[in-house]
């Protein structure tokens, strides 16, 4: 790899704000080309302290999370750290649950880690990369796109080649260019927030539900989901509305929580023994949308959820932000090593792919909490998998999301001539059996003998 450039003079120092899990990659990528990088977070090094009540959140990493982490040579090392998970376990509100798998052998899966695990592997190999300083307990104020100069709070100044802002849907950085002219933003917040509980290892140190799959409490406008964790937990979140019938103002007391999921969620309430205080002291996220453009302006790019925050339905918000940093890093290749050039085409290349998944992952939040549940869709997904075993090429929309690089803005299309193909041969199939069955009626019909003219 060569130089790396700002409109053919060296680039200097970049300064990527957020250690979060995208913004250690990207320096990781950077560093290992010979930039210079400095990485600032905000908090105090999290790898010195545990997590934030209620705010571990698992992630789901798939095909292009670790495409993005085995190019730094942690793909390995986080699968390690994960469980696959190759299904959905169902749980209706009676009965036992039900499972459908991922993909159609029923052999691949998405893999649950948990948030600060793999962002202190990430921050690990990011602070091993040569050339990249890690600062933590630096609070972004302002950011100047014309100059790179940076202000944090309480450490006074610093400047910076370029700076990339990889710190999240709130980003500190982007507030610095959103209100210049030409800049359209734009977020949209789902009425259902989250919240976080945890099923304990059982008392003999076992999973307490099945680990090899994604468990899922449809409820038609709300659910409860759990992905296993390496200790034998589970991570439960629900996705419920903040207000209303079935919100979470309504369940302000234990007894109000714990006939709420005696009720609603009745085979669950015996695995969650701190239901009441977990539910009461944790705290509600949001779930929240990003659009904007342009990500470059000036010496300043956006990317991850400071540029295209999702909801996390399809499983794919880690997973994209990563993708970035690997689109980033092809475009470098592309444009010759200058990064004014390289983060032109990222713009261009990439804005149409997140756009994409942002709408997926919207569409999947009906799908997950009450589509599920529904015996028309199992049907559907048993019909889809009977395809793809017996279609060369034909691939479900969740397996090309979750199991391909394909780009996100490419698979619609590619869904939609699929079924039309699909279609077309069904309907010929059925024109070609109709003719066949109205030539073998004429074969096995006795013909009547030729009329004649009697005398």
């Amino acid at each position: 790899m060569g130089e790396v450039t700002w409109d053919g003079e060296p680039v200097g120092r970049v300064a990527v704000v957020g250690a979060g899990p995208a913004g250690c990659l990207l320096a990781a990528f950077l560093g290992r080309r010979g930039v210079a990088v400095d990485l600032y977070e905000r908090r105090p090094d999290p790898r010195a302290g545990g997590a934030e009540r209620g705010r571990s959140i698992n992630l789901a990493i798939s095909a292009r999370g670790l495409d993005a982490l085995g190019r730094v040579g942690l793909a390995e090392q986080v699968l390690a750290e994960a469980l696959p998970m190759r299904g959905r376990a169902l749980h209706p509100v009676s009965g036992g649950p039900g499972y459908q798998p991922y993909s159609a052998d029923g052999t691949r899966a998405i893999h649950s880690i948990s948030r600060a695990r793999l962002n202190h592997a990430l921050l690990d190999r990011a602070e091993a990369t040569p050339g990249v300083a890690l600062h933590f307990a630096h609070r972004l104020e302002t950011v100047d796109p014309a100059t790179g100069l940076l202000t944090f709070a309480g450490r006074g100044e610093r400047r910076a080649g370029v700076v990339v802002g990889a710190d999240g849907a709130y980003s500190a950085v982007r507030r610095a260019v959103q209100f210049a002219e030409g800049f359209d933003f734009a977020q949209e917040f789902l009425p259902h927030g989250y919240k976080e509980l945890t099923i304990p290892a059982t008392a003999a140190g076992d999973f307490a539900l099945d680990p090899g799959a994604l468990h899922i409490w449809p409820r038609g406008s709300s659910m409860m989901i759990a992905l296993p964790n390496t200790d034998r937990s589970f991570t439960c979140t629900l996705f419920w509305p903040r207000e209303g019938p079935g919100g979470f103002a309504g369940l302000d007391t234990p007894e109000r929580v714990t006939a709420y999921f005696a009720a609603h969620y009745p085979d669950a309430v015996p695995l969650l023994p701190d239901l009441v205080d977990d539910f009461l002291h944790n705290p509600v996220g949001s779930l929240l949308t990003v659009r904007c453009s342009p990500w470059v302006r000036g010496r300043v790019a956006l990317l991850g959820d400071a540029a295209h925050a999702i909801v996390p339905f399809f499983g794919q918000g880690a997973n994209c932000a990563f993708e970035d940093c690997v689109e980033l890093d092809r475009c470098l290749d592309d444009a010759g090593g200058d990064l004014a050039r390289a983060l032109d085409l990222y713009q261009r290349r990439r804005k149409a792919n997140t756009d994409a998944i942002a709408a997926m992952a919207l569409e999947n939040f009906v799908e997950m909490s009450e589509k599920v549940a529904s015996p028309a869709f199992r049907w559907a997904t048993r019909a889809r998998h009977a395809l793809e075993r017996l279609v060369p090429g034909y691939v479900s929309r969740y397996e090309l999301v979750s199991f391909t690089t394909i780009p996100y803005a490419e698979i619609d299309g590619r869904v939609r001539r699929q079924d039309r193909m699909v279609g077309a041969a069904a309907l010929a199939l059925a024109g070609g059996t109709a003719l066949l069955g109205r030539w073998v009626r004429s074969r096995s019909t006795p013909s009547r003998p030729p009329r004649t003219r009697g005398g």
